[in-house]
């Protein structure tokens, strides 16, 4: 297949570990060079239309075209409303924050119930297993693993223990991969404030409320 990569050269990497070198891939980090290969383009991973959703006019004539978004921040009926649903490619979303790409299974969302076919067909050509989740922002993993590092976060600033020691604590007693402030680190602490915010402004549920610790680091880049 010939795949569009749009992002940064660790989304590229991830998507060729995830996916292999059977495939060409093209890449670029500016929607607006990107929008020149996407109608030649078998699928498009975009992973940064959630920082600017007015790029998606770059997919409005693209009919027949399959794209998918990183949708963590941004969910698809949401990117749908604010371009008055004016997009003709075909949309898919996908948790595209780093480190959750290059995956056994990868988490995907639709819009519509017709799309679930399509979606199908092109995971099966990418070799890879899928699990489909409500289209909502923040999916289900990002979402989850937000809150475990934003709660990591409170017991710092409570003083019940120290970064070090709640990493090896998560790790040790419920087999992460990480802990959350290794974790945190490793999918920026950009993406974490701002998905954070993007799903308590979308439930308004204390949990995602953020720690000002966390806003404070955020804040200081």
């Amino acid at each position: 297949m010939n795949i569009l990569v749009i992002g940064d050269p660790l989304n590229l990497e991830e998507c060729k570990q995830k996916f292999g070198d059977q495939h060409a891939y093209t890449f670029e980090q500016d929607h607006r060079e990107a929008e020149r290969f996407v109608a030649g383009s078998d699928l498009v991973f975009d992973f940064i239309l959630d920082e600017e959703p007015f790029q998606a006019e770059i997919y409005a004539d693209k009919q027949g075209a399959n794209v998918f978004i990183n949708t963590a921040k941004l969910s698809l009926a949401e990117l749908s409303s604010l371009t008055d649903h004016k997009i003709t490619a075909n949309l898919f979303g996908f948790n595209g924050l780093p480190t959750f790409v290059n995956r056994s299974v990868l988490e995907v969302s639709v819009l519509r119930p017709v799309d679930d076919a399509p979606l199908k067909s092109l995971c099966t050509k990418l070799g890879t297993d899928f699990l489909l989740v409500e289209d909502r922002v923040g999916l289900v993993t990002p979402r989850i693993i937000c809150m475990i590092i934003n709660e990591a976060y409170y017991t710092v600033q409570e003083g019940t223990a120290t970064r070090e020691d709640i990493d090896q604590a998560m790790k040790l007693g419920t087999n992460y991969p990480y802990g959350p402030f290794e974790w945190c680190g490793l999918i920026g602490i950009k993406h974490v404030y701002e998905l954070l915010e993007a799903v308590y402004e979308d439930t308004h549920d204390e949990r995602y409320k953020v720690c000002p610790v966390l806003k404070r680091e955020y804040l200081m880049g």
